[in-house]
């Protein structure tokens, strides 16, 4: 049987990263995880996952929790250089 950490693993994606994709989708992290892997192997998943977090980053910011904003820059960030070949370091914010 596979756990939780197998799967993650086994994803691609970052914990944070599914982190996120949960909380964009508002969904547990197992559905979130994978939702993600599916849409790591599809030609625009790497764009519409980015853009789930930059939804999450303007909802934070739209709240004042600038705290989750600045974390969600970084998860950003990361996800960009782990998943986009030619990701530019200042694409993120």
């Amino acid at each position: 049987m596979l756990t939780y950490q197998d799967c993650a693993a086994l994803s691609g994606l970052a914990d944070d990263e599914i982190d996120a994709l949960a909380e964009h989708e508002r969904c547990p992290e197992i559905i979130a995880l994978e939702m993600g892997n599916y849409l790591l192997r599809s030609p625009d998943g790497v764009a519409r996952i980015s853009a789930c977090i930059r939804d999450d980053i303007a909802q934070a910011r739209a709240v004042g929790d600038v705290a989750h904003s600045a974390k969600l820059k970084l998860v950003l960030r990361h996800f960009l250089e782990t998943h986009r070949p030619h990701a530019a370091h200042g694409s993120a914010a």
